[in-house]
Order: C-alpha cells, then structure tokens, then sequence
C-alpha cells in the first residue's frame, strides 16, 4: 500500500484559520461507509443521525499551552521548545527547534521564570528537558506558553478556549482532537436526552498523530506512542451499548484509537491505561467503532489512512473531491464529517 494513494488536492484557501463563532454552525457531510453515498447538513443536527441506545465515544484530554519561547543562555540564540511528552514532574520529551545544535547540557531560559536543560537526545532527535522553576508548573505553563496550534494554521488564535473541546478535563495533549470541537454543551444535552449514552475515555494526543509519513510504504511507517485511560465506567458503557445492540460512534481519530486498541478480539472493554502506537490502515477490522466523527485531514496522513479504514479509500477519496467541490472548510478548525 502506497503514501501515493492517500493523496488528494487541496486549495489552499479551503484550509480553515480560525474558528467558527458558534462551534455547532460547521457543515456536517454524511457518508454511507458502504454504497459512499454523500448527503449535506449542518452539525447543529448530528443528534438525527444518533440513534436511541447508540454511545458517543468522546476523548476529554485537555491541550497545555505546550509552546514555549526562550533563549539559550551561553549564546543569547532564540528557540522554541514544544512540550510532547512528560516523563517526570521536572522532565519532557520535547520538539527544539532549531534542533541541530541543541545538545546534551545547554540551558534555556524562559522569561526568567524558568530554565530548561536539555539532558538527552532520544528518538526522531528529540530531546528530554528538565525544568527548574519554583512554584507550580502548570501555573507557570499558563503564564509563558501558547496553544500548539498546527503549522498550517498561521492566524493567531484570540480565544485559546477555542482550541479545547467544552468537555476537555485531563492535561496532557499538544494537540486538540479536533473532532470534538464542534460539540456545544447544549448539543451534548440533546443527545443525551436522545437516549444516547457518553462514554469518556483519555488519550493524551502527541505530535506522532500528525507527524507526515516519510516512507512509500505506508506499511513501513511507525507510529509514536501515547498514553491512554479508559475507566471501567466507559468500559461497561461499551460494553453494554454492543450488547443491546447499539452502535458505538466514535468523536473523532484519537477516540476510536483508544478504543480500539483497549478493546479484546470479541469487542469486549475492560479498564485499562498505558501506552499505545495502534496504526489503523485498510484492510483494519474494527472491534468496537461502528461510526465516526471526524474532520476533513491532510493528504498522505495517517488520518486519512484511519478514515480510509472505516470505509474504503476510494470512498473516502470520492468524499474528498467532492468536499473539495462544495468548498467545505478543512482540517482542525475546519467541517466535520460523519461516516456511517
């Protein structure tokens, strides 16, 4: 299987650089995962496509302003450090840039609040920091770092509320699950009182998501690893929502990973937390995800691939073109699509 054939054409002026006012007013394209059949609506409607006994799957890690700004000490040079992954209270695996000569025992110093030290160099060049500040990191993190918001997104963002999901609650992602964003607290109630019930599960989402793949074989491409919690409460609400016969439906890529990599041979869910570098691909079997909440991705990525799985790639391509056609909005602050 070739990165090729993921590969579709996008205007550049359809990619989405800010957020809709109301979070519900994104167009919201149906598609049979099946015969490909594309109908339109607004999100403000998904409710209609849920059905009574059916669970909505949503993932409520919580984005850290995990961009920060500082310049090494010895030399005065400016450098950009994005938090990924925290290994100890003090320590993260991070992103330098520039990374090339950011080495093993250079400090950084930020706003004078804090410093860095670069103690290693680990897997794809990134590097562990350990932090030394006085007080409450989290507290300081809000004071001197920004939202990570994605490369292609070059307004700056007014509200950073807006790069959270209205259900986020655990720290720990450098990136939103974008799928989320389009639910109001209002438009949860509504399902709810639908009958459908919200299992809550945890995946802390890191760069490895949206990393571009590099090899031409997509078979070839290795994920990166990140952390995941699934309580026995969202367990047994799986579990019982595929007993009666409901469907599960997942909000978003990051949510029907975790589930999917929780999830035994038989669909069962159990409790569980750790580590997980699942890549869904055509030709995947879902246990658990029946239908998805998603955003429109990026050419060649591994999203697209996931997406791809859930239906087939020449529907989903189809879908696409055709979204490219009606001039729907793309990627993270983009429409959303639900395939069914």
């Amino acid at each position: 299987m070739q990165l090729k054939d993921f590969y579709y054409d996008l205007p550049k002026e359809l990619i989405a650089q800010d957020p809709l006012e109301d979070r519900s007013a994104s167009r919201l394209m149906i598609v049979d995962k099946n015969t490909g059949a594309v109908s339109h609506d607004t999100f403000k409607n998904i409710a209609s496509y849920l059905n009574p006994g059916d669970c909505l799957v949503i993932n409520d890690t919580r984005v850290i302003p995990a961009r920060l700004f500082g310049i090494r000490k010895d030399t005065g040079a400016s450098v950009e450090i994005l938090l990924l992954t925290r290994k100890s209270d003090s320590t993260w695996e991070c992103l330098v840039k520039p990374g090339k000569k950011a080495r093993p025992g250079h400090v950084f110093d930020f706003g004078g609040i804090m410093t860095g030290e670069i103690t290693d160099i680990v897997d794809e060049g990134n590097r562990l920091i350990r932090f030394d500040y006085n007080g409450i990191f989290e507290e300081i993190l809000d004071e001197l770092g920004q939202m990570p918001l994605p490369p292609y997104i070059t307004h700056k963002l007014k509200d950073k509320n807006r790069y959270q999901t209205v259900y986020a609650v655990h720290n720990g992602s450098a990136a939103a699950p974008t799928a989320g964003l389009h639910f109001t607290n209002e438009l949860l109630d509504e399902v709810q009182a639908k009958g459908v019930k919200i299992a809550r599960v945890t995946l802390h989402v890191g760069l490895g998501t949206f990393r571009p793949v590099k090899v031409d074989n997509i078979l070839e491409h290795h994920m990166h690893s990140e952390y995941y919690t699934v309580t026995q409460e969202a367990a047994d609400i799986i579990n019982e929502t595929r007993a009666n016969g409901g469907r599960v439906v997942c909000v978003g890529t990051t949510s029907t990973r975790t589930v999917e990599s929780v999830a035994d041979e038989d669909g069962h869910m159990k409790a569980s937390s750790g580590w997980t570098d699942i890549f869904i691909y055509p030709g995947y079997k879902f246990r658990v995800t029946e239908a998805l909440i998603t955003n429109f991705h990026l050419p060649e990525s591994t999203l697209l691939m996931l997406v791809s799985a859930m239906s087939s790639r020449d529907i989903m391509l189809n879908a696409y073109a055709e979204a490219v056609s009606e001039r729907y909005r793309f990627f993270s602050f983009g429409d959303a699509m639900l395939i069914n």
